[in-house]
């Protein structure tokens, strides 16, 4: 009995201890002193989220994420400060795996090309190349390759993963409501293969932003756009010095060879270690930042970010709630210092109810301050939906965009219990519709029909909602909706998107509609800490990291039978499928 007391002492010491070391890393705010001659060494290995998380914790090896993680907004951010930091003399990219979506690279890509301008260098470096890290090193001074190293340079491919056989399999009939030709969200469950409008419009938007690849490589490495095209089609870069010979890096070099450019570059002796700091940490330093805002105005635009699928609640950093949204959009609608609000939206859509919730937080603010929607990587059906009620919308030219439709879908499940488990059911209904939505049996003729137009229904008010949002008849939201997907650059000239431009942009375009001079930018919702998620979703947070551990890259997979569960009947206002581009 005392040996278990004693136990249970020291068990409550450790943990204690345990907390107390957790609360001295969280308080400690030491600023990370920039040396004289210094480089900022900046290596993604993590996928890129719009904002950086907030966890005092990142970087341990217990409840953090093991790799400090930095948001896309302190990216650009440090980009922007290390320009004018004199301690600051060039930045060193850095064997980066590149987990970004397109619109992401190109936001950072154009913060190096900004950052050139002054006069500072960068050097890119790395084992691997995957396309969406050359994409990015490409605007370097030099660019340097392993001489034993990996170059990608094979043209873009869209992939879908069909899940009918495997449903066949297991008596599983997947039953469709939807309306929109190039809706095809839900063709992976009835079909084993791309529908001719999907392959039409993947065909069309891929190659859109291909072409804005090779454009952006053409004018920063001076090689012909169809010379790089013929490279890749032809499969040139087979070996690292394919790609020295045609002129995609500047040199082979291994990594000592690259430090010591870096230390003659920025006057440091062979023999000493170069002064650097991480981009992760720079965002710990003194040096003053943002240009066009000021950090001591009362005035204020508010950045009210909305990221991941949408869904009812109060949502977080990778999911967007219709309740966390909206109260965010009252809140700032409501402060009578906010003078203007950007939506950020970086979305594949989901519900279509609660996309429609958060739709009318923006017209209502819109009413009263001016709003600009900045679209990520992707702001799409239900993304767009949200976005259309604002002022004004900038994508990037490869964002992905559009997809205005509805569709819902609801699996019959009949064979897999009747026939496969050997399940049956019986009982009593006291209306005709009791069992609407019965996943055990087939849905009747009229029960189709009443899904049916409640999709039909939740399309028209889509399709409006942007007719009057874009300031164009819903006959021509129509021909341009049905569920197709466009790029930025394509968007912009069928009038879906008004500039391209990234978050900065539509800052500007904020503070010039609000008619400022000076301001300063708070975000919004509220960012919840590591502290606040005990016992409100941590467990779960950490089931995922496990299973995305465990999984690998086969995680898609389990999150795509996973969301059929979550797509039953409701209508949803959803990106045709993920979009991975290789």
């Amino acid at each position: 009995m005392v040996g278990v007391f004693l136990a249970g002492i020291v068990c409550i010491a450790i943990f204690a201890l345990f907390i107390v070391g957790i609360i001295a890393v969280a308080g400690s705010d030491k600023k990370t002193e920039v040396e004289p001659n210094s480089i900022l060494r900046i290596a993604f290995n993590y996928s890129i989220s719009e904002r950086t998380p907030n966890n005092p914790l990142a970087g341990l090896s217990f409840l953090g994420d093991g790799d400090k993680s930095i948001g896309l907004k302190d990216i650009l951010a440090n980009i922007k400060k290390a320009k004018t930091d004199s301690n600051i003399k060039g930045i060193f990219l850095d064997e980066s795996a590149m987990e970004a979506g397109q619109a992401t690279i190109e936001e950072i890509r154009n913060a190096l090309i900004d950052f050139k301008k002054s006069g500072k260098f960068v050097i890119a470096y790395s084992e691997v190349y995957n396309q969406g890290f050359y994409y990015l090193a490409s605007v370097a001074d030099k660019v340097y390759l392993n001489p034993k190293g990996i170059f990608e340079f094979k043209g873009f491919k869209s992939q879908i993963t069909f899940l009918k056989g495997a449903l066949d399999k297991l008596g599983v009939d997947v039953q469709i409501i939807k309306v929109g030709t190039y809706k095809s969200a839900v063709e992976p469950y009835f079909l084993t293969k791309m529908s001719e409008a999907n392959r039409l419009q993947v065909t069309s938007y891929l190659g859109s932003m291909y072409d804005h690849f090779l454009t952006g490589i053409s004018e920063s490495r001076k090689i012909n756009k169809d010379t790089l095209f013929k490279y890749a089609d032809d499969m040139r870069i087979q070996e690292p010095e394919d790609a020295l010979k045609y002129k995609l890096v500047d040199g082979l070099k291994y990594k000592d060879e690259i430090l010591d450019e870096l230390k003659q570059r920025t006057g440091v002796n062979k023999k000493d270690e170069i002064k650097g700091v991480e981009i992760g940490e720079y965002s710990g330093t003194e040096t003053n930042a943002d240009e066009g805002a000021d950090g001591t105005s009362k005035k204020r635009i508010a950045i009210v970010y909305a990221s991941g699928e949408i869904a009812g609640g109060d949502g977080d950093d990778n999911s967007i709630g219709s309740e966390g949204i909206s109260k965010a959009l009252r809140k700032v609608r409501l402060d009578s210092k906010v003078k203007a609000v950007v939506l950020r939206v970086n979305s594949p859509g989901g519900s279509s109810l609660a996309s429609d919730v958060i739709w009318r937080e923006v017209m209502l603010t819109k009413k009263v301050k001016p709003i600009i929607v900045s679209m990520g990587d992707v702001a799409a059906s239900g993304g767009y939906y949200i976005s259309c009620a604002a002022d004004s919308i900038i994508a990037e030219p490869n964002t992905i965009t559009g997809s205005i439709g509805i569709f819902a879908i609801l699996p019959n499940m009949q064979k897999l219990f009747n026939d496969k488990l050997g399940i049956t059911f019986d009982g009593v209904k006291t209306g005709k519709y009791a069992d609407l939505g019965d996943i055990s049996r087939p849905l009747t003729r009229d029960e189709k029909l009443i899904l049916q137009n409640e999709v039909n229904h939740g399309y028209d008010d889509f399709t409006k909602a942007v007719a009057a949002g874009r300031h164009k008849t819903q006959a021509y939201i129509n021909s341009i909706g049905q569920g197709r997907v466009w790029t930025g650059e394509q968007a912009l000239k069928n009038g879906l998107v008004d500039k391209l431009g990234n978050i900065d942009d539509a800052l500007k375009m904020a503070a010039k509609k609000a008619g400022l001079k000076s301001y300063k930018v708070e975000t919004f919702p509220e960012q919840k800490s590591i502290f606040n998620k005990f016992g409100l979703g941590l467990n779960a947070e950490i089931k995922a990291h496990i299973l995305k551990s465990e999984l690998g890259e086969n995680y898609k997979y389990y999150q795509q039978i996973k969301g059929v569960t979550q797509m039953m009947r409701t209508p949803q206002a959803r990106m045709p499928y993920e979009v991975e581009i290789h």
